[in-house]
């Protein structure tokens, strides 16, 4: 009987490659997960936030009324 305790085929250089590549591609893909559950946790923060003001101040007027411009149609053909 031999004593292979290769279990992962380590000697191969290729699938050592390739085993890696996949590692590396798979923490990357976590990563990616976790900062955009960190973002949708944030925006649902503010959420709840809001979710706690008074109704009174979701109907106040807006505090810059002119920082938009808005345009009426001033160039129309006659």
């Amino acid at each position: 009987m031999t004593d292979n305790n290769d279990y992962l085929r380590t000697g191969d250089s290729t699938f050592r490659l390739r085993a890696d590549v996949l590692a590396l591609m798979l923490k990357g893909a976590g990563y990616a997960a976790l900062f955009c559950f960190v973002v949708g946790f944030f925006i649902w923060v503010i959420y709840a936030v809001g979710l706690l003001l008074p109704e009174e101040s979701k109907e106040a007027d807006d505090p810059t009324p002119y920082s938009y411009n808005l345009t009426v149609g001033t160039d129309q053909q006659a």
